[in-house]
């Protein structure tokens, strides 16, 4: 019973890795969060997860506050990324306009404390901001 909950779990991200994040601040269709396909993984355990976040999101003098985890098939929290360029880690960051609006965070294939790599296997990362979300999945070969 309890590995069925957590497969439901696990496949409810997985269907969020469809859906791209709308909502206001996106204007025209466009998405107010949009998340990129990491790189170059599967066969590097380092990987960069690039990200766009749309320019209505500073609008009223407020910055976005963004928060990326990285999540294993039982739905718990790997890893948080971080921010490239200033190495911060990507929870509850407000940030920045960085004139263009993309942005790249950085995994070093590590579980979240610890120097152990994390293992081969599919794993989920999902982006919040201001209560937008997307979500992706990835896929670590050793």
């Amino acid at each position: 019973m309890k590995n069925r909950a957590w497969a439901l779990v696990l496949l409810g991200l997985i269907g969020l890795a469809t859906a791209p994040a709308y909502g206001q601040g996106g204007g025209e269709g466009r998405p107010a969060v949009q998340l990129e396909q990491n790189y170059p993984n599967p066969f590097n355990p380092e990987t960069t997860i690039p990200f766009t976040l749309s320019p209505e999101l500073w609008d009223g003098g407020q910055r976005p506050v963004v928060s990326l985890r990285i999540f294993n098939v039982l739905a718990q929290v790997v890893a948080v990324p971080v921010l490239q360029g200033t190495g911060e880690p990507l929870e509850g960051m407000e940030l920045t306009w960085n004139g263009t609006g993309s942005y790249a965070a950085y995994w070093d294939g590590k579980v979240r404390g610890t120097d152990r790599e994390a293992a081969s296997g599919v794993y989920v990362y999902q982006i919040t901001v201001n209560g937008f979300r997307d979500t992706k999945r990835m896929t670590v070969i050793k």
